[in-house]
């Protein structure tokens, strides 16, 4: 006698809240991406002009701009990402890409607080030492990398949400199993 199988009902967001949830995680991930391209122009800016009140006005800007909205978008972005992995057929963590995605999320998140925000305060300070017209002799470059890294990371994770590659995970397995349930079955 054959044991009866268990049906899982999973929670599933319904059309019109998946459509919000999936509204507010494109705008999260748009906004990190616009800020993290004005990040860019505050910083090569700053490195790169000759106008010492320039690069003061830039490195200030930083601070005033950068890291509270950075990591706001940031962790909407996660939630709803969350909230859309747990409401769809994409799960958390059951494909490659979804998974890569959270990956990429959660450690520039992590890293804004952690890297960025020592950063920034540090450029902060040296563009108000330079207004009062005594730079310190070490000069800000911390910042030349986040501004390449980021966009190139939340790139890379736009381009997974599109193509949704590698599958899902444990699919190899988990199809061999289908297979051989399928076959075990007698027909009829």
């Amino acid at each position: 006698m054959s044991k009866p199988q268990r049906t899982v009902h999973r929670w599933r967001l319904g059309p019109r809240t998946r459509k919000a949830v999936l509204s507010v995680h494109i705008v999260a991930a748009g906004s990190w991406i616009g800020i993290d391209v004005v990040l860019g122009v505050l910083v090569f800016t700053a490195l790169f002009t000759d106008d010492v009140r320039t690069a003061a006005l830039a490195y200030q800007a930083l601070e005033l701009f950068a890291i509270g909205p950075l990591f706001t978008a940031g962790l909407v972005c996660l939630a709803s990402g969350v909230l859309l992995g747990l409401g769809t057929k994409y799960g958390v963590l059951r494909y490659w890409w979804v998974v890569a995605k959270l990956v990429v999320n959660v450690v520039f998140v992590v890293l804004v607080p952690l890297s960025l925000s020592p950063t920034v305060t540090a450029a902060a300070e040296y563009g108000r030492n330079l207004v009062e017209g005594h730079p310190d002799a070490a000069m800000v470059t911390d910042l030349v990398f986040p501004p390449i890294v980021s966009p190139t990371g939340l790139l890379i994770a736009v381009l997974l949400a599109v193509f949704k590659p590698w599958g899902r995970i444990g699919g190899s397995r988990r199809s061999a199993r289908t297979r051989s349930a399928s076959t075990d079955r007698p027909s009829g």
